[in-house]
């Protein structure tokens, strides 16, 4: 991604000095691609610095975590007062707010950016979410609006908020991406086992899927994947490809998040989930041997089933969005950060892997009611649901029946189930806590805190009587 933003950026005139630890990468990299633009090989930090007018902008490209601290220890005592440091790389929203801070002491400004799209995005467009010094973002605002993907005229990338707000915003996006892949999965599944469809026929169904309402570039490269044969055997490649999903940690970090903050994203979470059971596969063999599932059978009506496998995979990706979109919204009050949500629908309709057509409904509806609570209570997406309910339900039942796991699309259904509900089963739940360790419980026809005597007398009292 570093490779190609920087040619990105020399494409549309941007003077770009280039260094990379490795000289080599950097002279063959200047050798491949230095008359795409003003691109200048630098072979020390000093040498690239030097390279630049001041104030400077550095774009750090590296592995999240030590790496990064590492190279901005590198890089920043050669810079001057006001001077701009970018992380483009897929750090912990946390991290960049102590790199702010420490920046900042220093006289240096910082910006903390989400970048999405991959090799793809970053050399024709990715959409990009700067948080951090406001300054720091003007300084280099029509840089990066230029080099964005753009959508019907608007760029894909906008300030975010301050400290981590923008690596924050991002690490929710890989979240939602995590549970838009495994509900994907989950579809592809569905479809092979139950209707014993191959590749090549769920390479149709996707291809046709993209062209409504589930148009995306996730959609769009499952039938890709889906189409490819592999060289070497002749065989689908999806067939012969060991099925161990790898994760680089943005969605743990946006499930364990949402717990501190107490939002159930529960299609993030199984998503996260389902990765870690994946990577079990030698306990999986073993228990293939071991563990007895249904019978199973054969589902009658595939035209039917695949529509309605249609219908539960664009009302679960709906509800995976509403939880990323509702945690985005409790970080924001609670760290003051002010996040437009409709902006980052917009910034997201381009360039990014979550990209789809129906963030224009969601840019839409954050637009008719900026304080919206959930997603599922906007108009167009209260009804699209109404109307995928009953597939949605067909297709879990038919999934549990066949002993296939659908954990995402039966933790989306659950949280609509329980959204929708006016009155849920935690009564019990806090009654039950209340008498094994007098944790008090509220009524519904009285103020205050109660607490049952439950192994004396029986009798209840307002809390601050026991």
């Amino acid at each position: 991604m570093g490779q190609n933003l920087a040619r990105n950026l020399a494409s549309r005139g941007v003077k770009v000095s280039v260094f990379n630890r490795t000289t080599s990468r950097t002279d063959e990299f200047i050798r491949e691609h230095g008359g795409e633009g003003n691109l200048e090989a630098a072979h020390s930090v000093e040498e690239m610095v030097r390279q630049l007018s001041r104030p400077r902008a550095i774009l750090v490209m590296v592995k999240a975590g030590k790496p990064v601290d590492e190279t901005i220890g590198q890089i920043a005592p050669h810079l001057e007062r006001g001077d701009l440091l970018i992380d483009g790389g897929n750090s912990y929203f946390l991290d960049t707010v102590r790199r702010t801070d420490e920046m900042e002491k220093r006289g240096l400004q910082f910006l903390g950016t989400g970048i999405s799209g991959g090799e793809e995005g970053a050399l024709h467009g990715p959409s990009i979410m700067p948080g951090g010094s406001r300054a720091g973002y003007q300084q280099v605002e029509s840089i990066l609006t230029r080099i964005s993907a753009h959508v019907d005229g608007d760029p894909c990338c906008t300030y975010i908020g301050p400290g981590g707000a923008g690596h924050y915003v991002k690490m929710v996006h890989n979240g939602i991406e995590y549970a838009d892949i495994q509900l994907i999965a989950e579809a592809y599944d569905l479809l092979s086992h139950a209707l014993g469809l191959g590749a090549d026929q769920l390479a149709g169904i996707f291809r046709e899927w993209n062209k409504g309402d589930l148009e995306s570039y996730l959609i769009q490269i499952t039938a890709e994947v889906l189409a490819k044969r592999d060289a070497a055997t002749g065989k689908p490649l999806v067939d012969v490809i060991l099925d161990e999903a790898a994760h680089k940690g943005t969605g743990k970090w946006a499930s364990q998040s949402a717990l501190d903050l107490g939002i159930p994203v529960t299609a993030i979470t199984e998503a996260v989930f389902a990765r870690f059971l994946s990577a079990l596969k030698a306990d999986r063999q073993v228990a293939a041997k071991e563990l007895k599932g249904p019978s199973g059978r054969r589902a009658s009506m595939p035209e039917s089933i695949i529509d309605d496998v249609r219908a539960a995979l664009y009302a679960s990706k709906v509800v995976a969005y509403a939880q990323g979109f509702e945690q985005m919204q409790a970080a924001s009050n609670e760290n003051h950060w002010d996040l437009k949500l409709g902006d980052i629908a917009r910034i997201w309709r381009g360039g990014c892997i979550i990209r789809a057509r129906f963030l224009n409904r969601i840019t839409e509806a954050y637009a008719a009611q900026p304080q919206l609570k959930n997603l599922l209570l906007a108009p167009y997406f209260r009804d699209a649901i109404g109307q995928a309910q009953d597939p949605w339900r067909r297709v879990i039942t038919l999934a549990v029946e066949s002993g296939i796991p659908v954990p995402a699309f039966s933790s989306s259904l659950a949280y609509y189930d329980a959204y929708r509900r006016e009155r849920l089963p935690a009564n019990l739940i806090q009654g039950l806590r209340d008498c094994f360790g007098a944790h008090t419980y509220h009524r519904t026809d009285r103020e205050g805190s109660f607490h049952t005597r439950w192994g004396q007398d029986g009798t209840e009292v307002k809390t601050e009587e026991v």
